[in-house]
C-alpha cells in the first residue's frame, strides 16, 4: 500500500491564485504585485525577470515568488507614510502562471547598499507545489563591485555563487537583470536555512 500526499504536505500551488487573485484576474485584491516602485521614486529604475525551472529545467507555472529589497539609497521603508512620501513599498509578489513563458517580472529600482562592507541585493522567497515550506535566496547584481567582499556570497562556495548573481541584460524596455532560480539539479539555485 502507498501512502499519497495530503494538502497539510504541501504548500501549493493555491499560494498563487490565492495570494495574487488580482493578476490571475480573480475579483480579489491582491496586497502586492510585481510593482516594488512608482515611476517617480528616486534611482535607477530596473526589472528583475526571470523563470522558477524544476530539475529538468522546464518553466514552473504555479509558483509564488515574493521580492524585498532595501530603496537606491540602502534604506529600507519603515512606514507606511515612508512608503506614501517615496513610491517605495520595499515588497512585491508575483506567481508565474499569467505571464509568458510562465515568468516573473518585478518593476523596480536597484538596491543600494544596506551597509558599509555589504553589496546591494534583494530577498526572494519562493513558494509551490510539493514543497513542505517556502526556499529562501538572494539576488546579487552582476554589475555591483561590493559583490567581491560581501559577506553572505563569499560564505557561499566559489563554483555555486553564480547562481545567485543575476545578469544585466538591457532591452527596449530599459534596464533588466536575469535571475533564474533553478529549483533542482546542476546548478541549482543556492537556498538558505532561514
Amino acid at each position: 500500500m502507498s501512502l499519497k500526499q495530503t494538502p497539510s504536505q504541501t504548500v501549493g500551488p493555491y499560494f498563487a491564485y490565492g495570494l495574487t487573485g488580482t493578476q490571475y484576474g480573480y475579483p480579489l485584491r491582491s496586497l502586492f504585485g510585481p510593482e516594488l516602485a512608482r515611476a517617480d521614486t528616486p534611482g535607477q529604475h530596473i526589472r528583475i525577470v526571470g523563470q522558477v525551472l524544476d530539475g529538468h529545467g522546464n518553466p514552473i507555472n504555479d509558483a509564488l515568488v515574493e521580492l524585498a529589497h532595501a530603496d537606491a539609497s540602502g534604506r529600507w521603508p519603515a512606514t507606511a507614510q515612508e512608503v506614501a512620501a517615496s513610491g517605495f513599498r520595499g515588497f512585491g509578489r508575483m506567481g508565474t502562471g499569467t505571464e509568458a513563458d510562465n515568468r516573473f517580472e518585478f518593476r523596480t529600482v536597484k538596491p543600494g547598499a544596506a551597509s558599509s562592507g555589504e553589496a546591494p541585493f534583494a530577498l526572494v522567497i519562493v513558494t509551490m507545489r510539493g514543497m513542505l515550506s517556502h526556499a529562501f535566496t538572494r539576488i546579487y547584481f552582476d554589475d555591483e563591485p561590493a559583490n567581491a567582499i560581501d559577506p553572505v556570497l563569499s560564505a557561499v562556495p566559489a563554483e555555486r555563487r553564480h547562481t545567485l548573481v543575476a545578469r544585466r541584460a538591457d532591452d527596449a524596455a530599459g534596464v533588466a537583470y536575469r535571475f533564474d532560480i533553478r529549483m533542482q539539479g546542476d546548478d541549482e539555485t543556492v537556498f538558505f536555512d532561514v
